[in-house]
């Protein structure tokens, strides 16, 4: 792996472990120390979703114009505003506020990092997204481990980390990212009525694809909110609940050399690497549902994670392998924004299931959800193929 690569994972890493001293705990905060209800707290992570989905979308678009390192540094900085004033002000007004912003300033980073990692390693294809992946990854593993542990003392301390640790990504992004806007790729093309209909059908695919992906993350993150209080009201520490997701990351990180088996022998493509991974979550929360200790969560994490290493990062690939040139960042940017999305509604959508109907119902809908997100991975790309078969079909 090149230089700038290893830099981008650095960074990428530092940032999360800021952002998961924090995130895992949100909905516990907001529903036990604010005292507010599920539906609220849901409401409160979509409006840091939503804010998020901005970013992402902002965040690409710049991508474009002006190149990663500016990108960067602009959403580190709004980032930083806000997660230093909540160091000051949590009560219930000026978090809300302030956990928005910090969704609209981490969204614009998040793009710019992935297609960074595409232009610096062209030809690493898959490996430049699963490495962005993985460093997340291990960010999320020591963020929540030592979130869950400091929160144990001094929800406090989890603001001042937070603030700490994204000092030390500003540090990295001013000293390491500068000059890798010079690794980008070429600016568009100039179209003609032949790619300008092949782009569409690329988007077109990209949005389907999309769908799935969406669909996905509004399962995945009911183990961020209902599932986490749902943990709790069982007897379950805040502490156990954390080192779920130091488990999580863990896998992640030393099971790569299993998923690559799995990825060369079992699912060679794509397509095939997503629909396997899914069916994988889908049996992660049926184990959850009957789950009534912590080694029945323990069990679904750990099948939600083989899952998981299999979906997450065909996403970004995807996009990568469907992006015009001089789209990248837009393209990075709305799968992105479609996970942020996911984010958005699962929180809020899982509180009102379970407010309503309870766990039981909640579980069955994110089945359902994730059989109908096969669906769309399964053909994502059937126009985009037919439209090429068809030219060749008139050019022969």
């Amino acid at each position: 792996m090149p230089k700038a690569l290893w830099l981008l994972i650095i960074g990428m890493m530092i940032n999360v472990t800021g952002s998961s001293f924090l995130w895992p705990l949100n909905t516990i905060y907001i529903h036990e120390y604010l005292g507010k209800s599920l539906t609220v707290a849901g409401a409160v992570l979509m409006l840091n979703s939503a804010a998020s989905v901005a970013g992402n979308l902002f965040g690409g678009v710049l991508f474009d114009k002006i190149g990663g390192y500016k990108s960067i540094l602009l959403g580190i900085f709004i980032t930083l505003f806000a997660v230093i004033g909540l160091v000051f002000f949590h009560d219930w007004g000026p978090y809300v506020l302030l956990l928005t912003i910090v969704g609209f300033g981490s969204g614009i980073v998040f793009p710019s990092m992935y297609a960074m990692a595409g232009s610096v390693w062209p030809e690493g294809g898959r490996r430049a997204f699963n490495s962005i992946y993985v460093a997340q990854n291990v960010g999320v593993a020591v963020g929540a481990a030592l979130g869950g542990l400091i929160a144990s003392y001094s929800f406090q301390l989890i603001f001042t980390a937070n603030a700490v640790l994204y000092i030390v990504f500003l540090l990295v992004a001013v000293f390491g990212f500068k000059g890798m806007d010079t690794l980008r790729a070429a600016a568009a093309p100039v179209l003609n009525g032949a790619r300008a209909l092949q782009q569409r059908y690329q988007f077109r695919a990209l949005m389907i694809v999309c769908s799935g992906y969406l669909l996905c993350w509004v399962a995945y993150v009911q183990w961020q909110s209902t599932i986490s209080v749902h943990t709790k009201a069982l007897g379950i520490p805040i502490s156990h609940y954390s080192l779920l997701w130091a488990v999580n990351g863990a896998l992640i990180v030393f099971a790569q050399p299993l998923i690559s088996l799995v990825v060369k022998y079992a699912v060679k493509t794509l397509k095939q690497q997503m629909i396997f991974g899914i069916l994988i979550f889908i049996i992660s929360f049926i184990v959850a549902s009957t789950a009534q200790q912590f080694s029945g969560f323990l069990a679904a994490m750990v099948i939600l994670t083989v899952g998981e290493m299999l979906v997450w990062p065909a996403v970004p690939t995807i996009a990568n392998n469907l992006a015009p040139k001089g789209k990248e960042g837009f393209y990075q940017g709305f799968v992105n924004s479609t996970a942020t999305g996911g984010r958005m509604i699962g929180p809020l959508l899982g509180g009102i299931l379970v407010d309503i109907y309870g766990m039981s119902m909640m579980f069955l809908v994110l089945s359902l959800l994730l059989f109908s997100s096969i669906g769309f991975v399964a053909m994502y790309d059937k126009r985009m193929k037919a439209a090429q078969e068809e030219k060749v079909a008139v050019s022969s």
